[in-house]
């Protein structure tokens, strides 16, 4: 089901979200800058979540959204507090939920590999991942689960929007700058691996112009990066970014030198406003749009029903993993010109 975009940024964080089960009456875990929004009374919901972030930018800024809404409609209080990107306060705050007496707890992991840290200082909590997967997925289970966007699925939609661009072309042959996120994270990992095999599947032998640019998902690093590529005369035909904001870098970085970004295709993930703005401008030849609202919604309702003994998906449009019950898929979407409008 296509939905309607609303504020969605790339990112990277760490988000701890704690419910406590209806009539407990534990106050929320104390926080630094934290803040807090009442819901109404709901039969079976919780009373208090807090929610962590590991730092405050645009699309987790949406993914909050959505908890605070549905936290509303399910009668939860919500609590926002942000990790400023330091994983060891992660811990810190699902131990301090746990010693609050709540009963689940939402988490946006830093690091992959700091997943079992989280479910051990869970101890009888549920678990909730949300967005970055574990370094290892069969650590899911009844009592721990993940709510996300397949990754491959984003990396696969770039490629096959260039291949059918170079079909079109009759070029099979290609060279691609390709701007990388953070390393090690899934995401990052994902993006990079399904776009490459997409294109090798569709016919297009595909190689680099230069080596991988470590942008971290930032648009002045990717920026500052591609300025003396360009300054080299560096030969390419597309360049394929881990995230909007980073395709965003590369646009302002061919327009500081009077270059047209549309003349060769620069594609994004996640159909940030900005993104979308730039795809409906021409460019940038297309984005995947990443549903921070419906991750968020899905977290929240997907821990009430942990809590309520069912199933992830219940009381949500999203469907579980054919294979894995404990993995609920908030799908990804493709955006080009065609249908950018529908996301702004």
């Amino acid at each position: 089901m296509k939905m309607k975009k609303f504020l969605a940024l790339v990112c990277a964080g760490v988000m701890t979200l704690s419910l406590v089960a209806c009539g407990g009456g534990s106050s929320a875990p104390a926080n630094s800058g934290g803040e807090s929004a009442d819901g109404g009374d709901a039969s079976g919901a919780s009373e208090n979540i807090t929610l962590v972030l590991s730092q405050r930018d645009e699309w987790l800024s949406t993914l909050v959204d959505g908890a605070t809404k549905a936290a509303a409609e399910m009668g939860v209080k919500l609590n926002t507090v942000d990790c400023q990107s330091d994983a060891s306060k992660g811990i810190q705050f699902v131990e301090t939920a746990k010693n609050a007496g709540e009963k689940a707890i939402i988490v946006n992991l830093v690091d992959p590999a700091q997943a079992q840290q989280i479910i051990e200082s869970a101890g009888d909590m549920k678990v909730v991942f949300v967005n970055r997967t574990p370094d290892d997925m069969s650590r899911l289970n009844d009592s721990v689960v993940y709510v996300g966007s397949n990754e491959m699925d984003s990396g696969r939609y770039q490629g096959e929007a260039l291949a059918k661009y170079f079909q079109d072309k009759g070029q099979t042959e290609i060279k691609y700058i390709l701007l990388n996120g953070i390393l090690g994270q899934t995401s990052t990992t994902n993006r990079t691996a399904s776009v490459l095999q997409t294109l090798e599947e569709n016919g297009i032998t595909a190689t680099e112009a230069t080596a991988p640019l470590v942008a971290n998902y930032e648009r002045p690093k990717a920026m500052d990066m591609i300025k003396p590529l360009l300054a080299a005369n560096l030969e390419y035909d597309c360049i394929i970014s881990n995230n909007d904001a980073m395709a965003l870098g590369a646009i302002e970085a061919l327009e500081s030198v009077g270059m047209d970004p549309s003349e060769k295709p620069i594609v994004g993930i996640d159909c940030t406003a900005d993104g979308a703005a730039a795809v409906a401008a021409g460019k940038m030849y297309m984005t995947v749009f990443q549903n921070a609202d419906g991750q968020g919604r899905g977290a929240l309702q997907a821990a009430v029903n942990l809590l309520n003994g069912a199933p992830i998906n219940e009381g949500t449009e999203f469907e579980t993993d054919a294979d894995n019950p404990s993995i609920l898929w908030v799908p990804f979407e493709p955006v080009d010109a065609s249908n950018v409008a529908d996301y702004q």
